[in-house]
C-alpha cells in the first residue's frame, strides 16, 4: 500500500485551540476530506494503467489531523513497488501519487486555508 500525507505545520497546535474553544473537529476532517478528494480523485486517472485494478484502489481518508491519500490492497500489494520504485527488482519509480499532490497543491492549499479561516471566524466570532 502506498500512502502520500500533507503536513501542515501547526496543526496540533490548531486542533487543540478549537478544542480549547470548544469547536468540534468535525468540521477539520471535512476539509481534509475534500483535500484528500481531490488529490485522489486526480491521482487515480494518472496512476500507471494495464488493467485498471491500481487505479480503483486510490482513496481519500477522512482525519482531523491530515489528509492522506492510499492507493493499493491486499489484493493490490503492488502499489508501492510501482509508486516508489524497487530497485533490486528493477522497477523504476512513478511517484504518480506524490506527484499529483505536488501538482494540486495550490488547489489544496486554497481548500484548506478557506477551511480553518471559516473555523477560526466562527471562534472569534468574526
Amino acid at each position: 500500500m502506498t500512502t502520500v500525507g500533507l503536513k501542515v505545520e501547526g496543526a496540533k497546535q490548531l486542533r487543540a485551540a478549537l478544542k480549547a474553544a470548544g469547536e468540534d473537529l468535525t468540521d477539520l476532517k471535512d476539509v481534509n476530506a475534500e483535500v484528500a478528494a481531490l488529490v485522489a480523485q486526480a491521482a487515480a486517472a494518472r496512476a500507471p494503467h494495464r488493467t485498471g485494478r491500481l487505479a480503483s484502489t486510490v482513496r481519500g481518508n477522512r482525519a482531523a489531523g491530515r489528509a492522506t491519500v492510499q492507493a493499493g490492497r491486499a489484493a493490490v500489494p503492488y502499489a508501492g513497488p510501482i509508486h516508489w520504485g524497487w530497485p533490486r527488482r528493477r522497477i523504476a519509480a512513478q511517484p504518480w501519487v506524490a506527484q499529483t499532490a505536488q501538482d494540486l497543491e495550490p488547489r489544496w492549499v486554497e481548500i484548506f486555508t478557506n477551511g480553518v479561516q471559516t473555523l477560526l471566524d466562527r471562534i472569534t466570532g468574526a
